[in-house]
């Protein structure tokens, strides 16, 4: 197996890039074309939705183990460490449901760990739900799902409390077959009014967020943490078409961890995830 790095790479959550109705049937990503051995971040295309995969984790055989995880087949996501992160997606549709099969490093275990998935729209907190893998063992299987009545366009999976009396664990997990079923809504074509966002990642102290504007706009820059409670309100006025620069100082002012930026106009929204390192 390849050595694979253990540092959590930020990725680019940008909001929703769709006009118009899409059918509302489920999508199923497999990974199965995924490249082997190739830590993220990765994209994955299936039935005309593209999710964008971050964090501490590669692709890998399902047999990575010397045994397959029951219901896991072919390519996974598999950790790159035995230390604990989180697993981050996005999508380029709006969704109104996620789950993803999971399975989490127990050893002969009479209980469980506690999974949770968050969710999020253009940095937003949307909602969050847990699962206890029903039927404890050695390496289990399971299902970890949400879907809320707000549509969303990412989400967190991640490992929230460890078994509560079993002793031989880790706090890691693999995950095969994810499913998500996009939202029917129509929405606006967020290029149709902004460019690429451009800035530093990770941000240890400052960054500059570049961006060009298509029109006149009355927009809004904003920095929500990932319960999405606003930290920093950057600007919010009018900006006339063209490029355009925005400062972000978080020396002393945000704590290392993960955060959205967001710009906003009248008729659309775009964002993407900051990581902030000491």
């Amino acid at each position: 197996m390849k050595t694979r790095s253990i540092l959590l790479t930020s990725f680019l959550a940008f909001a929703i890039v769709y006009s118009g109705k899409i059918s509302a049937q489920s999508v199923l990503f497999d990974f199965d074309n995924a490249p082997l051995y190739t830590s993220l971040p990765i994209n994955q295309t299936s039935g005309g939705i593209t999710a964008h995969l971050s964090g501490a984790y590669s692709i890998q055989n399902a047999n990575v183990l010397g045994f397959t995880p029951a219901g896991f087949s072919g390519h996974v996501i598999y950790p790159n460490s035995i230390n604990l992160a989180d697993l981050l997606i996005s999508f380029d549709h709006a969704l109104n449901d996620f789950s993803i099969m999971y399975s989490p490093q127990e050893l002969a275990c009479d209980d469980a760990e506690t999974m949770r998935v968050t969710a999020y729209m253009n940095g937003v907190y949307v909602g969050t739900n847990t699962r206890t893998t029903a039927h404890p063992g050695t390496w289990p299987t399971d299902t970890l799902s949400c879907n809320f009545s707000s549509d969303f366009d990412s989400v967190v999976v991640h490992y929230d409390s460890h078994p509560p009396t079993c002793q031989d664990y880790g706090v890691i997990f693999m995950a095969d077959n994810m499913r998500v079923i996009p939202s029917t809504n129509s929405v606006y074509d967020a290029a149709n009014f902004i460019g690429e966002l451009n800035f530093a990642n990770p941000v240890t102290k400052s960054t500059v967020i570049s961006f060009s504007l298509f029109q006149t706009e009355n927009i809004s820059v904003k920095v929500y943490d990932m319960t999405g409670k606003c930290v920093k309100d950057l600007f919010d006025g009018e900006l006339t078409a063209g490029e355009h620069q925005v400062p972000l100082r978080v020396d002393g002012e945000l704590n290392s961890g993960v955060y959205f930026l967001t710009i906003s106009g009248q008729d659309f929204t775009k964002s993407g995830r900051i990581v902030v390192t000491e």
